[in-house]
């Protein structure tokens, strides 16, 4: 509804106050988010409006995507984020990528990764996606 100003966006400004009163909900009218994008337990969750969301991700509570050096953040496809998830700075991360709950993300998370830890580090890859 906001990703240009339009007779909607004085509606979408009341919709994200309101959500960000009830919820803790911060996220910028004009973030730039694909489609399919899912808020889990949607408590506490703070993004940056730099920040670049793609298709289908999956965030759950009390996750911020801020902004640092580089920039914020840029998000590919198909991306799961569990609860309490930090991801700092102009970082990108791949296709298909999961980041565990409580992970710092302060580097560039290649395509397929499963990455856990503060600093968050690959702990494996994803052999259930289909290539292509």
């Amino acid at each position: 509804m906001a990703s240009r100003p339009n007779i909607f966006y004085p509606l979408a400004i009341v919709i994200t106050t309101k959500q960000r009163r009830k919820y803790g909900l911060r996220i910028h009218p004009q973030t730039q988010i694909g489609y399919g994008f899912c808020l889990r337990h949607s408590v506490g969750i703070v993004i940056n409006p730099d920040a670049v969301i793609g298709n289908n991700c999956t965030i759950l509570q009390f996750t911020t995507i801020g902004y640092g050096k580089g920039g914020a953040a840029v998000i590919g496809d198909n991306v799961d984020m569990f609860a309490n998830v930090n991801i700092i700075g102009g970082v990108k991360i791949g296709n298909n990528a999961i980041i565990g709950a409580g992970a710092v993300v302060v580097r560039d998370v290649p395509e397929n990764a499963v990455v856990a830890g503060v600093p968050a580090k690959v702990i494996r890859y994803r052999t259930d996606v289909a290539e292509g």
